[in-house]
């Protein structure tokens, strides 16, 4: 069962970034577009705010595709966590906690899912696994 759990969690974890990361690469994609993306990193403070932005949508994206393959798991939930990190600190910082005010609580929760899936790895229903890399 702690296989399947862990499976699950990757699903989650790689939906959330590969959508957020076609967001920054792709027009259209989830009401957003690249400029609208780069203007939000401006507003952040984070720059250059288009190649930043660029480059989150590219780590988005390849890591949240790696976590749901299972393949470098640690190394991939790592850098989806940190972009939280970051995102917390830089673009939520001072809202509060609460996510109705623009807060930073859903950025811990990916957060800590994707450090759960460093300190667990990804199970045996993994690339991982298949190839005997990690734990």
């Amino acid at each position: 069962m702690v296989d399947l759990a862990l499976l699950l969690l990757r699903a989650l974890l790689a939906l959330v970034f590969v959508s957020h990361g076609a967001q920054k690469l792709v027009p259209g994609v989830g009401g957003s577009s690249p400029g609208h993306e780069a203007w939000r990193f401006e507003q952040a403070g984070i720059r250059p705010a288009r190649e930043m932005s660029l480059l989150t949508g590219v780590l988005q994206l390849g890591a949240g595709a790696l976590v749901l393959l299972g393949l470098l798991t640690p190394l991939a939930a790592f850098v989806l966590g940190a972009t939280m990190v970051v995102a917390a600190l830089r673009a939520h910082d001072g809202r509060g906690f609460f996510i109705q005010n623009g807060g930073y609580e859903y950025n811990v929760a990916l957060a800590v899912v994707s450090l759960a899936l460093i300190l667990a790895g990804a199970g045996s229903y993994s690339l991982d696994a298949a190839l005997g890399l990690f734990w």
